[in-house]
């Protein structure tokens, strides 16, 4: 293998070359088969913020069905903006086709898009991200500050999907991959079935945007007694590869 091949599967400076400016990395929840999922929930800590003016995203994303026919996904989390000065939170998605899926209006200020909204979050709070269906056909998003117990509804999604698939939660980051270094950590990850039985999740498999697609080369996922943890910015190329399994500490 030459130099040059060597070098460009690494990427450890300057902004990630994806076509929409990001580097993301992904922790797919290992959840049982045999249920019918109709609730997400985990509790996300940004222990180490970014230091610099760039978008950052912490994500759950869900894939919406019903009876087998795939109506799109959604995304919600917090986010490190720069058009929102003490941060944001997002609750949107796309169907199969690309387009926005449809939703109310949120109480919340809009940012840059009706799924962004102006929610002020705060660094080492843990809070806790929820997707749940208060009734057919809708599909609810909020956060709850675990520390004080305030609950906010971000939005409602509005489509007739009957269960969650595909858990999954991703960071999203638009900065140069040796900006300093951001560390958040993932908790508590549940699924609740159509009985109404708590599943907790405990394992997760893990993956990374490649070089070729744009993505960094120094961004790492791992575990840290029962968190995971999501790492950017390290001076030096992960250690770990895919495919990679991920197990917390019951």
């Amino acid at each position: 293998m030459s130099w040059w091949t060597r070098l460009r599967r690494v990427r450890l400076g300057g902004l990630p070359a994806s076509s929409d400016g990001a580097s993301s990395f992904h922790l797919w929840w290992q959840v049982p088969s045999d249920r019918r999922i109709v609730e997400t929930r985990v509790t996300v800590e940004v222990r180490t913020p970014p230091a610099i003016d760039r978008l950052y995203f912490w994500a759950l994303q869900v894939s919406f069905e019903d009876r087998g026919r795939h109506l799109g996904a959604g995304h919600t989390g917090v986010q490190w903006h720069p058009a929102s000065p003490g941060g944001a939170i997002n609750w949107g998605g796309y169907d199969p086709r690309g387009g926005e899926l449809p939703g109310t209006r949120s109480d919340l200020p809009a940012v840059d898009s009706a799924n962004t909204r102006r929610w002020s979050w705060s660094p080492r709070v843990p809070y806790q991200l929820r997707v749940w269906s208060p009734t057919d056909g809708v599909w609810r998003a909020e956060v709850t500050n675990t520390l004080d117990g305030t609950t906010t509804v971000i939005r409602d999604l509005l489509l007739p999907a009957t269960e969650l698939t595909r858990p999954v939660v991703w960071a999203e980051v638009f900065a140069p991959c040796d900006d300093p270094p951001t560390e958040a950590r993932w908790k508590d990850l549940l699924v609740v079935d159509s009985a109404g039985v708590d599943h907790a999740v405990i394992a997760a498999s893990v993956t990374y945007q490649p070089v070729s697609a744009g993505g960094c080369s120094n961004t790492e996922a791992f575990v840290d007694g029962s968190a995971f943890v999501q790492r950017t910015g390290s001076a030096t190329p992960r250690s770990t590869r895919t495919p990679l399994e991920l197990r917390v500490r019951e």
